[in-house]
């Protein structure tokens, strides 16, 4: 093998070309309080997803939000609508709240690793409060989501 077939054959171990396949949605489950805060999760993991956030989008519709993987800070600069933060350490339990940020509005959690961003009104509908433990799983992928238990 050639010098530079062997390099490009061991990048292509290193990087395996992206799947083509769709994207798996998360579920953000609150364990203290047994209610479903979102059923649509996306990840926003790398320097280009935590930059674009939301920005872009006319809405989240419920069920959906995005989770900013790290971040201690959002704004809401040329948003559109209204969001729900919630703040969570490493070990996914809410630092803090904050409910119907508008748009242009900054919001901050420096005891923050990530910041769950959804839908004006999940933070009151869930009874999510500081110090609630939540779980991040994969969604079912047979569209049998658990319905949120807070008794709407």
């Amino acid at each position: 093998m050639k010098p530079f077939q062997a390099v490009t054959s061991a990048l292509r171990k290193c990087f395996p070309p992206r799947s083509a396949a769709p994207e798996r949605h998360m579920q953000v489950l609150n364990l203290t309080r047994g209610t479903l805060l979102a059923t649509k999760l996306e990840l926003a993991g790398t320097g280009g997803t935590r930059r674009k956030g939301l920005l872009g989008r006319e809405a989240l519709a419920q069920g959906e939000g995005l989770w900013i993987v790290p971040c201690e800070a959002v704004h809401t600069f040329f948003m559109r609508f209204a969001l729900d933060l919630v703040y969570l350490d490493r070990r996914k339990r809410v630092r803090k709240v904050r409910s119907a940020v508008g748009p242009w509005r900054l919001s901050g959690c420096l005891s923050a690793h990530s910041v769950l961003e959804l839908p004006a009104g999940t933070i009151s509908a869930t009874r999510t409060e500081r110090g609630d433990t939540l779980d991040i799983s994969p969604a079912p992928s047979n569209g049998d989501t658990r319905q949120s238990s807070s008794g709407h």
